[in-house]
């Protein structure tokens, strides 16, 4: 299954896993309107969708993960290190990369192609997040 996210500066698709639960709840959303939030290098937004953790959430991901905040109902979009990251501000290269998020979220897919896109997201930019048909 593919999303499209879009906001002022820009927009990114991601492939998502359409087995998983969450992503199933988040297809029937869509299309959705939210307002972006940033934290560091993460991007998430509010859905409106109210999910359980997966059993495989995870709270490390690989830059560019598509996951799904249930603390927050919210998709989180990391794209580098965030304030809880270890190494945050380090200048030391092993740091620099790891995107932990401020709890485990379900992961849902990825961003397809550049996901440093991201980085043009502003806080308290509208986004909105569509279903892409096949």
């Amino acid at each position: 299954m593919q999303i499209r996210i879009s906001w002022p500066a820009g927009n990114i698709t991601a492939t998502l896993d359409a087995s998983t639960p969450t992503t199933q709840a988040l297809a029937k959303a869509l299309p959705l309107a939210s307002t972006a939030h940033t934290w560091g290098e993460e991007v998430h937004f509010a859905t409106g969708v109210s999910v359980s953790r997966e059993t495989d959430a995870r709270q490390i991901v690989a830059p560019g993960t598509v996951t799904f905040w249930t603390d927050g109902d919210a998709l989180a979009l990391p794209f580098g290190p965030t304030p809880i990251s270890q190494g945050w501000g380090s200048p030391r290269s092993e740091f620099r990369g790891e995107c932990r998020l401020a709890s485990p979220c379900n992961v849902l897919g990825n961003v397809d192609g550049d996901h440093g896109v991201l980085a043009t997201v502003r806080n308290g930019d509208p986004v909105r997040v569509e279903l892409i048909e096949e």
